[in-house]
């Protein structure tokens, strides 16, 4: 029996039963601890899975859009260097021209009050000519005119016969 009371006075003590129940509340939060380490470990695997798969589709997006990127600079270059063959090529400086001059018109018309009418008449004046050079009236007498001018005549001489021959 002495066992027995010497296990009670163990257990009657308050400072040894405030000892026993302060390591029971420990071990069971250490377990809870264990369990919550556990599942925070699993959380933190399958964020890393995740931040991996992520990281393996942005660059594969990177890439995508690198190939893109120097595919389109390459379709700029040779668009580029297409744009300045074409402006090489016959009649494109003609056409260029004319749009400066047409820009030059439109300016001219906004600028200097005096310059439209004048031109109206110019141009209407350059429209029959053209008119008549696609008829055909025009081109006739300038080949009537050269075939019977020699070289030894004077170039006055043939502008004169080109006029008594449109008077006629």
């Amino acid at each position: 029996m002495e066992e027995t009371s010497w296990i009670g006075s163990i257990l009657g003590n308050p400072f040894l039963r405030g000892l026993l129940i302060g390591l029971a509340i420990a071990f069971i939060l250490w377990v809870k601890a264990l369990f919550k380490i556990r599942d925070l470990n699993s959380n933190l695997k399958k964020l890393r899975e995740h931040l991996h798969t992520k990281l393996e589709i942005d660059s594969e997006e990177n890439e995508r859009r690198k190939i893109e990127t120097d595919k389109l600079k390459q379709e700029r270059d040779n668009l580029r260097n297409m744009v300045q063959v074409l402006n090489q090529k016959p009649g494109r400086q003609e056409l260029r021209q004319t749009q400066v001059y047409q820009k030059a018109i439109e300016i001219m018309f906004e600028k200097s009050p005096g310059f439209a009418p004048a031109w109206q008449i110019t141009l209407k004046d350059a429209e029959e000519e053209i008119k008549r050079a696609e008829r055909g009236i025009i081109p006739f007498f300038k080949r009537m005119t050269t075939n019977s001018s020699t070289p030894a005549e004077k170039p006055g001489k043939r502008h004169l016969e080109l006029e008594e021959s449109t008077g006629s």
